[in-house]
């Protein structure tokens, strides 16, 4: 495997404007020749293939849903990062791309995290063009709030549904190419293999959703914009469908899978009740501007919150990180929930729970100012849990939300396997070890709109239109082996379900690989996941045939793939001996708890090569150099 970041040369601040204009074009006449797939329509995908399509490409966007707006985008709530610096209180594009490094714990990409910070203004630009409803001051200015990790005020939103907002704009956009014959929309569709030839990516192997018939389809490149992989965990905050399959594919075709350790679990989730939730539910980020955590101070406690005096409540992030406070990034704020919690303080019926109590706001600000700022927010955590949140606090736990590994990508977002591009949190992305809160948008749309459309350019014109077609033998055989993977699922004729070896396998990443891991505990995940896969393919039962709609099919095809992967994140995650981010080996930390780094052997980031036949993948390294944020211990205090 080569790994070849391809970053330019000279001052952070020039690389981006240096590399532009050192690619090839391709002229708009012979951007007609060419065809590009793209794989997702959330706001990586359909940014991509709308921008790909206004400048002349013929594209086919693949997506699982019935329509690209239910993307799980749509589910984002608090916003979106620019540094416009509106507020006047201090941003600029470099203080972003510092608290993004910082953020991210020092594992992130200098090059790429400067490039996101410098296109993050024109993303507004972007969407306010588009229609986009961000919330505005009086005066008619487009409005900001703080988000975690950050000490200045950067966040575009609208209200608690900015995901779903930007994913509109998103989609008039791509509507418009649909309508114009430019984009090719390919809905019901799931992609169950990359056909690789000649070293390099040709097409992709789809299964249509509701026939089930499985082809193939040639590209003369390929676009992944297919999400994370939380659902791993079984109990996450993605939507059901959300899986990993399309990376993992592309994984074992060749393409390397960089840090899949790094997991980030935020601490505004909806605690679970009990053993039957099938999903976990994210309350915004946005809500700790204005709400305050606490827990009581004594362990057992069983009074109400209204009875606790303020005297025998502990605001734990306000104690711990006060130049922060409530404000401090999402894994450690997440870690801090879980020692009150490990200490028996934590609240609700199972004790894993903390309070976000918003009595002090509604008291300076009244609770209409509350209501405009968070009231759909208060609304759908009202219908969850049937409490009030204007009359009691709030209660919130950590629960996996968003991945901050994938596939490996250049400076370019190509993939070790040439042609295969991975976009959005489908690559192992800019946030290093830990996403700050209201940069997934921002990673998503920068990549769709202001990247990608200048780096595949210079790779087809390099390589030339791919004379293969979907005729060719080595798309043949890829289907053959899909359609055998099919069929051999349907034949075990096992009798327990494929959510039930999702359930199990869940639970033992949670206990093994989740907010905190240790040697002991990972060496024992890496004994139980394979025994689990073993009876996975002796005992599955998918009922149905694979010649219709079978909900149970799709279900088994990606825990199969859940399963295989399981086993690379704990094996990253033994081999990665530090804490850093979002990942936290319990022998590496402070006698406070806090991370403690190891830079002089980590780092890097770790990129996982597959191999044949069950062998152990191969771990290869990309040294992370930080000539402009220097190497620092990350403290919020």
């Amino acid at each position: 495997m080569k790994l070849d970041a391809k970053i330019p040369s000279g001052p952070v601040q020039q690389k981006w404007d240096k590399h532009r204009f050192e690619m090839k074009l391709i002229n708009p006449a012979n951007k007609r020749k060419y065809r590009v797939i793209v794989v997702g329509s959330g706001l990586a995908g359909g940014s991509a293939a709308a921008s790909l399509a206004e400048l002349g490409y013929n594209v086919e966007c693949v997506t699982y849903h019935d329509s690209p707006r239910r993307a799980h985008s749509i589910a984002a709530q608090g916003g979106i990062n620019a540094a416009k610096n509106y507020q006047n209180d201090g941003d600029s594009v470099w203080r972003l791309f510092y608290d993004t490094v910082k953020g991210g714990d020092f594992r992130a990409r200098e090059a790429n995290v400067y490039r996101l910070a410098q296109v993050s203004a024109a993303i507004i630009d972007q969407c306010v063009a588009q229609g986009v409803p961000f919330a505005r001051e009086y005066g008619g200015l487009l409005d900001n709030r703080s988000f975690g990790g950050a000490q200045v005020s950067r966040t575009f939103y609208a209200r608690g549904q900015t995901g779903q907002q930007l994913l509109l704009g998103c989609y008039a956009a791509l509507s418009r190419q649909i309508a114009s014959g430019k984009v090719k929309m390919r809905n019901r569709e799931e992609v169950l293999d990359i056909v690789v030839e000649g070293g390099r990516a040709r097409g992709i192997v789809t299964r249509n959703l509701v026939t089930g018939k499985i082809t193939t389809s040639a590209a003369d490149a390929v676009v992944l914009a297919t999400g994370g992989y939380a659902n791993v965990f079984y109990l996450s905050t993605n939507a059901k469908a959300c899986n990993a399959t399309a990376v993992v594919r592309a994984w074992r075709r060749g393409a390397g899978f960089a840090n899949p350790c790094f997991t980030q679990i935020p601490p505004t989730c909806i605690p679970v009740t009990d053993e039957h939730a099938s999903k976990t539910t994210l309350m915004s980020e946005s809500l700790r501007n204005d709400g305050r955590v606490w827990v009581p101070l004594k362990t057992g406690e069983k009074r109400a919150p209204g009875q606790i005096p303020e005297s025998e409540r502990d605001y734990y992030l306000e104690r711990r990180y006060p130049s922060f406070g409530n404000l401090a990034p999402r894994d450690i704020s997440s870690r801090a929930a879980k020692v009150v919690c490990d200490e028996g303080r934590g609240v609700g019926p199972t004790g894993r729970g903390v309070y976000l109590d918003f009595a002090d706001a509604i008291k300076r600000l009244g609770k209409n100012a509350i209501s405009a700022k968070y009231g759909n927010l208060f609304d759908m955590y009202r219908n969850i849990s049937g409490e009030d949140p204007y009359e009691v606090p709030m209660r919130i736990y950590p629960a996996p939300h968003y991945t901050m590994g994938g596939l490996w990508v250049d400076y370019n977002l190509m993939t070790t396997v040439p042609g295969l591009y991975a976009i959005g949190e489908a690559n192992f992305s800019d946030h290093g070890a830990n996403r700050l809160g209201a940069s997934a948008l921002m990673q998503g749309l920068a990549d769709g709109y202001f990247v990608l459309p200048y780096t595949i350019g210079d790779f087809l014109a390099s390589a030339g239109p791919s004379k293969l077609t979907a005729d060719a033998p080595c798309f043949a055989a890829v289907q053959k082996e899909t359609e055998d993977r099919t069929k051999r699922l349907l034949s075990i004729g096992g009798k327990q379900s494929p959510d039930s070896f999702h359930i199990r396998l869940g639970k033992v990443m949670w206990e093994r690989c989740g907010m905190a891991r240790n040697r002991a505990g990972l060496e024992q995940a890496l004994v139980e996941i394979p025994k689990i896969r073993d009876e996975f393919w002796k005992d599955l039962r998918v009922v149905g045939s694979g010649t219709e709609l079978n909900q149970t099919l799709e279900k088994a095809g990606r825990v199969a793939d859940f399963l295989e992967f399981a086993e690379l994140m704990c094996l990253d995650a033994l081999e990665r001996e530090e804490s850093c981010g979002g990942h936290f080996r319990e022998e590496y930390q402070t006698s406070e708890g806090e991370a403690v780094r190891n830079d002089e052997t980590f780092a890097h980031s770790a990129i996982w090569e597959w191999q044949e036949g069950g062998k152990r993948p191969i771990r290869h390294k990309e040294e992370l150099e930080f000539e402009n944020v220097h190497l620092a211990t990350r403290s919020y205090k």
